[in-house]
């Protein structure tokens, strides 16, 4: 048995590499695998107390430390039955979209677009493409500044707590978020039609069953406590077991999920395909121009509904805050921490994260936290990510055969099939039980 193995996957966050094994001239298996240690989490936080567990998680990523914090909150909050107030949920909101805007940024323009243009990093590009590094450069700053304004750090923020937030952002911090958002408008406009005009190809595509949380209003966005799937199915968040079936594989250290037994998709690619008609403004033409019957069964076009979901929080931005600051004495006000006691329950929370769904479930006994289970958007994809590194495998093999370059473009596209899933693969590689 033949094999064509990529050692190292290269712009992705963590350690992973790719075996396709090959028999009689045809792909007999693919394995995706992950060779990074297990994380311990969900044990760590056993015996704390919630606000003890809402700065401990946000150290599984530097990257969605946001989203983890902002799904344990709501797990917590639920657990112990404490109400988010709409000055909470609109300071919280800010946040998100900052997280969204640094890390679909980082993601799009340093880590996928190189692919797209020929170029082996973001760095080599500056000569042709400086003006889209920089471009990329202050969208990413942008978003680390509204994490920074909102949480006190741009990373591992600790402002958001259980029951409410803590320090509420000065109005002038606000107007100062606000006017930057107005000026980068044009930023996020012009990253759409860079990456609605570049060429995908087709060699993975595959049909896929997407899922995402469905929003508590009509509009767009990334919390809920529900989810949808494109069946044309919606379940509770308490249903998250039986939504993702977590499973343990030999070949890697990060558990795999399945729905009805077959691979499913979270991420950006999701949301735009079950929540796109939902857009509005700038945003909802962008999708409009975009969107084809492709981005059912291409991943490559996450990185474009990536930059479309960067255009839509950009374009939010001003409008949240001028919400925020219409109230701005009775948002300092209702958003002030509630404090949660020695309280008793268990729950569920979801938010979306840049790259998917993700789930916080916690046990509180007493005031501190008994069991928990977190599971990440990056397992929920891997399933689909080795169906597609398989189809573009089948697909690619006869060339990849005949020729050292059909070889590395064979290579080339099966990573790029996993860097458009964007995954976090140190998030993914999670312990729940340990015998």
């Amino acid at each position: 048995m033949k094999e064509i193995r990529i050692p190292t996957l290269a712009r992705v966050e963590g350690h992973g590499n790719i075996t396709v094994q090959i028999a009689k001239n045809k792909v007999q298996k693919v394995l995706l695998n992950i060779p990074e240690g297990p994380r311990l989490f969900e044990t760590l936080v056993v015996g704390k107390t919630p606000s003890e567990v809402v700065n401990i998680v946000p150290r599984i990523c530097a990257i969605c430390s946001v989203s983890h914090r902002y799904a344990a909150i709501r797990a917590l909050e639920r657990a112990l039955e404490i109400k988010e107030t709409k000055a909470t949920n609109a300071l919280r909101t800010l946040m998100h979209y900052g997280e969204m805007i640094e890390s679909n940024s980082l993601h799009a323009y340093l880590l996928a677009l190189p692919d797209f243009l020929g170029y082996p990093n973001a760095v080599a590009m500056v000569d042709k493409y400086a003006p889209a590094v920089l471009r990329a450069l202050r969208l990413k700053k942008f978003g680390n500044s509204i994490m920074e304004i909102t949480t006190a750090r741009w990373t591992h923020g600790e402002n958001a707590a259980v029951g409410g937030f803590g320090v509420t952002p000065s109005k002038q911090q606000l107007l100062d978020i606000k006017n930057q958002a107005l000026a980068l408008l044009p930023d996020a406009e012009e990253t759409v039609e860079l990456f609605r005009n570049l060429h995908y190809p087709t060699s993975m595509e595959e049909g896929m069953t997407f899922m995402c949380l469905k929003p508590p209003t009509e509009k767009y966005g990334f919390v809920g406590n529900s989810v949808l799937i494109s069946t044309g199915q919606e379940a509770p968040i308490e249903d998250y077991l039986k939504l993702t079936n977590e499973r343990v594989v030999d070949h890697s250290n990060a558990k795999r999920c399945s729905y009805n037994d077959k691979p499913f998709v979270v991420g950006a690619l999701a949301r735009m395909n079950l929540l796109g008609e939902r857009l509005h403004g700038k945003a909802a033409e962008a999708f409009k121009r975009c969107y084809s019957l492709s981005w059912i069964r291409n991943p490559l076009y996450t990185n474009l509904a990536q930059v479309i979901e960067i255009l839509f929080c950009v374009e939010q931005t001003p409008l949240l805050i001028d919400q925020i600051l219409k109230n701005y004495d009775k948002i300092v006000t209702d958003s002030k921490i509630q404090k949660p006691g020695g309280g008793t329950g268990k729950n569920v929370g979801a938010v979306e994260a840049p790259r998917g769904t993700l789930y916080h479930y916690y046990e509180v006994s007493r005031g501190l936290v008994s069991g928990a289970n977190m599971i990440i958007p990056t397992t929920q994809n891997l399933d689909a990510m080795e169906t597609h590194i398989r189809v573009a495998a089948e697909n690619l093999l006869k060339s990849a055969m005949d020729s050292t370059q059909g070889k590395k473009d064979m290579d080339l596209t099966l990573e790029m099939v996993v860097r458009a899933y964007d995954p976090c693969i140190s998030c993914s590689v999670h312990v729940v039980n340990l015998d």
